[in-house]
């Protein structure tokens, strides 16, 4: 049932890629408008950095240093933050839906009121997270994980309505 999830929300997630125009053809052989790839912070030591209320859909942080980023309110649908580190790291009201979160390390993370909806987060740690109002439907996460979040799970996500232990499964 996990890897079925996994490779439908992959293939979603490619659909969405290359579903997005590459050149916009104005007349002829003319082009008049090259598609702008998503900002890419692959490796990027990014400490520090303030991207609150900003559109990062698609954009790519992967293996990067993200202690101490502030990403609230911040647009990060279908986002890359594999294998990055989040300590101190402030998500409050992001949306993450559909987002790539794999084997990400976080510590002392605020993901208060986020949308984590069909995201990967598969071998991610969490270490002392504040998750109250975020919410989780269908978001591939392994029994461990969910056990342990629902040790803090509480509140309601003001954006989707869900509450966290439910979007959690908890019981």
């Amino acid at each position: 049932m996990v890897l079925s999830r996994l490779v439908a929300l992959l293939a979603s997630l490619l659909i969405f890629c290359w579903s997005l125009p590459v050149w916009a053809v104005q007349t002829g052989t003319t082009y008049s408008k090259q598609y702008t790839p998503p900002p890419s912070y692959s490796n990027a030591q990014l400490a520090g950095q303030d991207f609150s209320g900003q559109t990062l859909k698609v954009a790519e942080f992967s293996n990067a240093n993200l202690n101490r980023v502030n990403f609230s309110n911040a647009d990060l649908q279908g986002a890359i933050l594999s294998a990055s580190t989040l300590t101190g790291t402030v998500l409050h009201g992001a949306d993450l839906t559909q987002a790539m979160v794999d084997q990400v390390k976080f510590v002392r993370t605020d993901l208060s009121d986020a949308v984590l909806v069909n995201t990967i987060l598969l071998r991610s740690t969490f270490e002392d997270v504040v998750i109250a109002g975020a919410d989780f439907t269908d978001a591939m996460l392994d029994g461990a994980q969910v056990k342990q979040l629902c040790q803090v799970a509480e509140g309601v996500n003001p954006k989707t309505g869900v509450g966290t232990r439910e979007s959690l499964g908890c019981r």
